[in-house]
């Protein structure tokens, strides 16, 4: 205790932060402070003595795991058996049943052994605000499961049936124990996360990561061929500074609002209706600096070893971006001015998880109440997470009600709209603290008197606003809740297709991933189109017909569910290109999937010309011409397209040299108003196969006679296939030495 009032008189703020905690008797916080520090200094060796051009994988993956260990045992002492049972369990699962099913074995292994866990902390230790050994077993969970996921996808799905996600983060290669260990016990994210999915890790590990992430837009790389690893010393810099100030406001306001202050009956008895509130949002806020403290800390020591590099800034192509794992956005939190924006900035690891395992693979009806049950049952037992998250859901749903009411009326003038602004961010202060503190408190009775306390007050406003104020809210015609489809014609002509210009908005019920390998075509204005090839995107993997556009091209609306609180995708239209922004998905996220996919009914055998009569070729001459051409695709596709994936693996991991690269660029294919939709296998198996599909969802349009139809088409699957065949620009030596 001498020791630590010295370090509080002389040590400044970091003596002061470990001063109070050792003040209210809790040495697992002071433990957890010494290894988050230790591992910050730690990562930097890491990084620059352990770096892959000096030692093998193998050596970081067995000294990042023994450093996870010493600190797991450090800060828990015997409960550290846990960290190591957990994934145990789970890699005796993952090695011995069938990728069928191991995603499921693995969910229901790891979800029991950490309820366990938490029945046992709240039956020998209830309503307790101490370090426990739950918090990195939640973290383990997450990562054991995304793991075994993967290996699902990677091994019994094809290419083609998976979201861009899943398939950025397959595996076919199950991890040997060295790997598994390392991966979920390594000392960057141990205590405190964050989650980080195995596939980036091991390249982390590999050294490949660098190559990975640099983005297109660093051109001057692709020029010298060499990749240069940036440093991160800057971002750790401001993150440290930004954790330590955290940590101080967490020790000044929790001293002044403690939680454990509500369950007092004495202060129930005194306490008046504001000052109720008041204490509500203020105790909430204080707990949540902790958090801040944490995971930005947690965020800075991932950085340090080099691990969540995240490209380039695409403003100027040469700021590296160190925001891959980042869990929290302090600032949009604190300031946003709705629950959605401020759910969406709010722990993003365990979105991102969600998402994964359960949100892009159940039923769509189901999948708001199955994401928001895992994300209950993951979080333990106590009444007040589910009050929390009740409370939450009910506020999300009244408070997209009364923007649609209130909102309009604001956005006349500036000084409307900022006036708008600043009072839904204090409003939300309110509702957030309101909501929220049940998740700090805990327990059920101290949560329901506090609410009694205030009479029930915003429940009754957000039942109020859904169940009555409902009624009033405009509904069909324009502005933001209209989509307007381009209206066709039985005897179009080719080329004189023409797209009312109209902006509108949606908010949805469904996602509308375009398959694997689709040609997308992007319209600028009403001058030609673009053809670029794009893999499947985030999000549902099925549509069912006319879920955006009747037969008769007729205005629907379509809706995007996308977390436990009922969030929303929106769909933005300007001249006939849809522009979807997912709210639970990052802005990078949103930009990539903003694109239009166009496909084509390519049936030869009823495929007929809009034109002149008298066509000069007959059916079985069309016929025959498409079959000539597609051997011609295929045999062409069979050259370029195998071993592709494997050649791109190569190339990453190549750790001293390269010896050149290939680089393709990408035609433009104007003038053309309609594409073609592909799904291509390009899994560059050994028997060299690769498997072409075509889509029919939109009808053909065709010219003066059955010859121009075959050339356009033929046109168009020539430039898709070129597309389907570019490589990196960039090839490098794998590291910076």
């Amino acid at each position: 205790m001498e020791r630590f009032n010295c370090l509080s008189a002389e040590g400044g703020l970091l003596g002061r932060i470990l001063s109070y905690f050792v003040e209210i008797g809790v040495t697992k916080y002071v433990n957890f402070l010494i290894t988050q520090f230790l591992a910050l200094i730690l990562a930097s060796a890491f990084r620059s003595y352990l770096h892959p051009s000096k030692v093998s994988a193998s050596t970081r993956h067995a000294i990042g795991l023994v450093i996870g260990l010493f600190f797991g045992y450090f800060c828990f002492g015997q409960q550290a058996i846990h960290i190591a049972g957990l994934p145990a369990v789970c890699y005796v699962v993952i090695r011995t049943q069938n990728p069928q099913i191991v995603q499921r074995l693995v969910m229901v292994v790891a979800l029991f052994y950490l309820s366990c866990i938490h029945l046992h902390r709240q039956y020998y230790d209830y309503g307790s605000y101490s370090l426990d050994i739950t918090g990195p077993l939640m973290i383990i969970t997450q990562k054991v499961t995304s793991l075994a996921f993967s290996i699902h996808d990677g091994f019994t799905r094809e290419m083609k049936d998976l979201t861009q996600s899943q398939q950025q983060h397959a595996i076919r290669k199950l991890p040997s124990p060295l790997e598994f260990f390392s991966y979920t016990l390594h000392f960057q994210g141990l205590m405190a996360g964050p989650l980080v999915f195995y596939k980036d890790y091991i390249e982390f590990i590999e050294g490949c990561h660098i190559i990975k992430q640099t983005s297109a837009n660093a051109k001057y790389e692709i020029d010298k061929k060499i990749v240069h690893e940036p440093s991160p010393v800057k971002t750790v810099v401001k993150k440290v500074i930004a954790s330590l100030v955290c940590a101080l406001i967490f020790v000044k306001f929790a001293t002044i609002y403690p939680i454990k202050t509500m369950k007092d009956d004495e202060f129930i008895a005194s306490s008046g209706f504001f000052y109720t509130l008041w204490f509500m949002m203020m105790a909430t806020t204080a707990v949540r600096f902790k958090y801040y403290f944490a995971w930005l800390m947690a965020d800075a020591i991932c950085n340090n070893s080099g691990l969540g590099f995240n490209g380039y800034d695409k403003r100027d192509g040469v700021t590296p971006r160190w925001d891959m794992l980042s869990n929290i956005q302090v600032l949009e939190f604190e300031f946003g001015t709705n629950f959605r924006n401020c759910i969406n900035a709010w722990n993003a690891g365990t979105n991102r998880w969600l998402r994964m395992v359960v949100f892009e693979r159940v039923p769509k009806r189901y999948g708001t109440v199955l994401t928001f049950g895992l994300s209950a049952l993951w979080h333990g037992f106590y009444p007040g997470y589910y009050m929390t998250f009740a409370t939450g859901a009910l506020i999300v749903m009244a408070a997209r009600i009364a923007r649609k009411l209130f909102r309009p009326s604001f956005q006349r003038t500036g000084k409307s709209r900022m006036f708008y602004d600043v009072l839904t961010c204090l409003v939300t202060r309110v509702f957030m603290g309101y909501a929220t503190f049940p998740f700090v408190l805990l327990e059920f009775k101290a949560s329901l008197r506090m609410y009694l306390n205030v009479f029930m007050c915003l429940h009754l406003v957000a039942l109020i606003t859904v169940f009555i104020l409902s009624k009033y809210v405009p509904r069909g015609g324009g502005g933001a809740s209209r989509v307007v489809s381009v209206q066709s014609d039985s005897k179009l002509k080719a080329n004189a297709v023409n797209h009312p210009a109209d902006v509108s908005e949606s908010h949805a019920t469904k996602c509308a991933p375009k398959p694997m390998g689709a040609v997308t075509v992007e319209t600028e204005g009403n001058n030609g189109t673009g053809i670029r090839f794009r893999g499947g995107e985030n999000g549902r993997r099925s549509d069912p017909p006319g879920s955006q556009l009747s037969s008769a091209g007729s205005p629907q609306l379509v809706h995007d569910v996308v977390d436990p609180f009922c969030l929303t995708t929106t769909t933005t239209t300007i001249n006939g290109n849809h522009k979807k922004t997912d709210d639970f998905l990052s802005e990078e996220d949103n930009n990539n999937s903003a694109t239009i996919t166009a496909t084509t009914n390519f049936n030869s055998a009823t495929s007929t010309a809009n034109g002149k009569s008298g066509s000069k070729l007959t059916r079985e001459r069309i016929k025959e011409k498409l079959e000539q051409e597609t051997r011609n695709i295929e045999d062409f596709i069979d050259k370029t397209m195998t071993g592709f994936v494997e050649l791109k693996d190569d190339l990453m991991r190549m750790p001293d040299e390269t010896n050149g690269g290939l680089y393709m660029p990408r035609k433009s294919n104007g003038g053309t108003s309609h594409g073609v939709s592909m799904g291509m296998n390009g899994n560059g198996n050994a028997d060299g196969n690769s498997n072409i599909t075509t889509s029919s969802t939109t009808t053909i349009t065709t010219g003066n006679s059955s010859n121009a139809f075959l050339k356009k088409e033929i046109d168009a699957l020539n430039a898709a296939v070129q597309q389907a065949n570019v490589l990196p620009a960039v090839l490098s030596n794998g590291h910076a030495k």
